[in-house]
């Protein structure tokens, strides 16, 4: 196998780290932006694919194909993000003759689109929350199904996620201008305004079981990650195995996520992602057909190498193991964006003066930067993952505390103050928060301040 790694930052370094640790030959692509990256430094090969804009590098199919024929590459893995969950790159890649590391086209086209992935779910015998059969297309579609499911509700894009076309809607007053809203955004990020209708289920827990399997009958359950900690529908802090999760609760949802993904007939890495309620009930919410960001977390408890798995079945052989694996201690992972917090989290580009992570027993840090580096505007604002295990979650909270104050980043602002925050609130370290952690929090961004950190 020659892997070209068809990503950027530190998922980019993240994947050829395995590579090399298996005598796998390695191929960085990159944008004129990310010329003097880690990740080119660190393949034995690297393909300039275009200028900065992620549309004219990153995403362009027909570039990053190129690539891996003029390199000799047979196999491509998409990290997260980009081309991670297009089905017709993977499909492009399997007619060109390169092994795609992820789950096949079709399952991925129907994952993808949220109404064809509920769909999945409700065959497959996954619980779900109510809402809209199908796509809504304009106000009065709209209004019928919340009707139905009762307010409040989330209007979501049918064609994508992570945040992008979401919006709560409280009363059948706000459905008008939110639907308009939500149509717009998703329109613009995803070439598709269709949105569907949901209920929402409040004082929920956002909880994920990774998943992987062979496509020959085998599959591993990997564990479950608690997720609740969200700024905008984006995780910040994440951590596993799910802390005070019913031991009831747990086991139904591994089941579940066993019987889908035989019922589906995965292949690779996914994560099932659920709400859970204040009963214990969960519902199935998405499958992220790839690679998940927080995967170090499972990692970590497991002593799994995902992304060596996903190579191990993209060149045609069996996991290394199935059935489902017991956390081993407890692992928590934190996420640095060149965000400032105390602006509504705007984003952030330049020169990195001090680029300094917590080192130790038991803390790996997943990054693409240096002192002295360079963050460019075009692409997502995550500079690393600063994650920590240790035996017990109490232990792990208090050493993260310590590694986010050994931590400094400074020539540009980042979360790691809000993130010390976090770390010594005092509901976090209970382990029994919801999704409306930071919502009720509103009182740590002041205190954040400007500049860096």
């Amino acid at each position: 196998m020659k892997l070209l790694v068809a990503n950027r930052g530190e998922i980019a370094v993240r994947v050829i780290r395995t590579a090399l640790e298996l005598g796998i030959p390695t191929v960085a692509v990159y944008s004129t932006a990310d010329a003097n990256s880690l990740a080119v430094e660190m393949a034995d090969e690297a393909v300039c694919i275009g200028p900065p804009a992620a549309r004219d590098s990153y995403l362009d199919v027909r570039n990053v194909i190129g690539a891996a024929e003029v390199t000799g590459c047979d196999a491509v893995h998409p990290g997260y993000g980009f081309l991670a969950e297009n089905p017709d790159f993977a499909t492009e890649c399997a007619n060109n003759g390169i092994r795609f590391v992820g789950p096949a086209p079709e399952v991925m086209a129907r994952m993808g689109d949220k109404i064809r992935a509920k769909e999945a779910a409700t065959e497959a015998g996954l619980p779900v929350l109510g809402g809209s059969e199908g796509g809504v297309r304009d106000v009065a579609a709209a209004r019928v199904a919340a009707d139905a499911a009762g307010f409040p509700i989330l209007l979501k894009a049918s064609a994508g996620g992570g945040g992008r076309g979401m919006r709560r809607v409280d009363s059948a007053d706000e459905l008008e201008r939110s639907f308009e809203n939500a149509s717009q955004e998703a329109l613009a990020a995803f070439g598709d305004g269709s949105l569907y209708v949901e209920k929402l289920l409040e004082g929920a827990r956002h909880v994920e079981v990774q998943v992987l399997a062979d496509g020959m009958g085998g599959v591993l359950i990997c564990g479950d990650r608690e997720c609740s900690i969200q700024r905008r529908h984006q995780k910040v802090v994440e951590e596993g195995p799910a802390p005070n999760l019913p031991d009831a609760t747990r086991e139904r949802m591994h089941a579940a996520a066993e019987e889908a993904c035989r019922a589906w007939d995965y292949k690779s890495a996914g994560t099932l992602e659920f709400l859970v309620d204040k009963h214990g009930e969960f519902y199935f919410l998405e499958l992220n057909a790839r690679l998940q960001v927080e995967h170090p977390v499972t990692e970590l408890v497991s002593g799994l190498d995902i992304v060596a798995e996903q190579l191990r079945v993209a060149d045609g052989q069996l996991l290394s193991r199935t059935g489902r694996i017991e956390a081993n201690g407890h692992s928590i992972e934190c996420r640095i964006n060149a965000e400032d917090p105390a602006f509504d989290f705007r984003p952030a580009a330049g020169r990195l003066d001090e680029f300094r992570l917590a080192a130790g027993p038991g803390v790996r840090v997943d990054t693409y930067c240096r002192s002295k580096g360079y963050v460019p505007p075009y692409y997502d604002s995550l500079l690393a993952k600063l994650c920590v295990w240790a035996p017990d979650r109490p232990r792990a909270v208090a050493r993260m505390q310590r590694a986010l104050d050994e931590s400094a980043v400074t020539g540009l602002p980042t979360t790691l103050p809000l993130l010390r925050e976090i770390a010594r609130d005092e509901l976090f370290a209970t382990g029994s928060y919801t999704t409306g952690f930071l919502v009720d929090r509103a009182e740590f961004l002041p205190s954040m301040g400007g500049g860096a950190s």
